[in-house]
């Protein structure tokens, strides 16, 4: 378990990441990171990866363009 610590900048607010977690994470400065929650109620945060964004756009605008055929499919 890493702990995470919130601090203010600004007006805003910021999670430091430990130094172990950026080497783990591959992590540089102005990387994006996903926070996603689970069905168990927790929370997962990854790196970003920008193929696998790309993948799932794809994904999403092909299962739109052929809902009704996946719908059929389906059943």
């Amino acid at each position: 378990m890493i702990e995470l610590r919130v601090v203010k900048i600004g007006a805003s607010l910021a999670v430091q990441l430990p130094h172990e977690l950026i080497n783990r994470l591959h992590l540089a400065d102005g990387d994006r990171m996903i926070l996603t929650e689970s069905p168990e109620g927790g929370y997962r945060l990854t790196a970003q990866d920008p193929e696998f964004e790309q993948q799932m756009q794809a994904a999403e605008e092909g299962m739109q363009r052929y809902r009704n055929t996946l719908k059929v499919l389906a059943e």
